[in-house]
């Protein structure tokens, strides 16, 4: 289990994350303080806030959405 910490600053960002998690053939968590969201779903993410730093939890690996969190952590940092 891999966690990474993302930043989803506009409705476009989340909604590429999902189409990028939606990719994935396992179970994709991402939460902030008690709720947790199913990463496929584009209404879950869009319920959280937005402004604040998402921890995701991958239950499986693929490389391709590794990357992608990569870019979205490094934003999250230079932030």
């Amino acid at each position: 289990m891999e966690e990474k910490r993302i930043k989803l600053p506009t409705i476009a960002d989340a909604k590429e994350f999902v189409e990028n998690a939606s990719k994935c053939d396992f179970d994709i968590d991402v939460y902030y303080n008690r709720v947790i969201i199913d990463a496929k779903s584009l209404l879950g993410v869009l319920s959280l806030d937005l402004t604040r730093v998402l921890t995701v939890e991958m239950h499986g690996e693929s490389p391709e959405f590794s990357q992608y969190l990569e870019k979205l952590a490094a934003k999250t940092m230079a932030a």
